[in-house]
């Protein structure tokens, strides 16, 4: 059997349709021709907002459960159809090929088809698992998040426009400007607590924190 003869015949025909199909759109994103920021991705809570795809919520919770979330339903779907083609194509190559009536060959590729499809799915999950890191968004702290917590005061005093902080953020520090109504007695060393953050000016007013006895 020759390769077009593999390719363009039941069952090993229908995976390649796929493909083709997956290979276009690959094609065109890489010129450009197609946006790939709106790509859906495939994460428990799917876009909690969209209450009006029920269905393909269900779809995704079923390949989230199946070790297939965390990347973007594009790439799920390209490694999906290029295991089960790959299957399908063999097993056509090397079983179907030596049947001897065209009916028996139709009902066993019927069983190939369903059979690689089932087989991809933990062949996917394995490739993908380690690909998932790439599509972690890692969203930055905002600096209205910081209000609240506590900071060490670094400057030897601390007044309307100036003085300096280090506050603790998920276990790292960061050094931010800060600013405190007079009199007071910040100094050097002294806790404070962040109560509130200016955008214009970029600055934090601290007030001091009580005595803890």
């Amino acid at each position: 059997m020759t390769l077009w003869q593999l390719l363009s015949s039941f069952p090993t025909a229908i995976p390649t349709v796929l493909l083709a199909v997956l290979l276009v759109f690959w094609a065109m994103s890489i010129v450009a021709l197609a946006d790939m920021s709106d790509t859906v991705e495939l994460h428990a809570d799917l876009a909690h907002g969209a209450h009006d795809l029920p269905d393909f919520h269900t779809l995704a919770g079923y390949l989230v459960a199946l070790g297939l979330g965390g990347v973007p339903l594009s790439v799920v779907a390209s490694v999906l159809v290029f295991c089960t083609w790959l299957s399908t194509a063999l097993l056509h190559q090397y079983l179907l090929a030596w049947l001897p009536t065209a009916a028996l060959r139709t009902l066993a590729g019927v069983a190939v088809l369903l059979f690689s499809s089932g087989l991809s799915i933990p062949i996917a999950a394995r490739v993908l698992k380690p690909l998932r890191g790439l599509f972690v968004k890692h969203a930055a702290r905002s600096n209205s998040s910081l209000v609240g917590l506590d900071c060490r005061i670094t400057t030897g005093k601390v007044d309307h426009t100036f003085g300096r902080a280090d506050v603790d953020a998920h276990g790292a520090s960061i050094n931010i400007r800060v600013w405190a109504a007079l009199p007071n007695a910040l100094a050097r060393g002294g806790r404070a607590i962040i109560v509130a953050y200016e955008p214009a000016t970029g600055h934090y007013e601290v007030q001091a924190a009580p005595d803890v006895f």
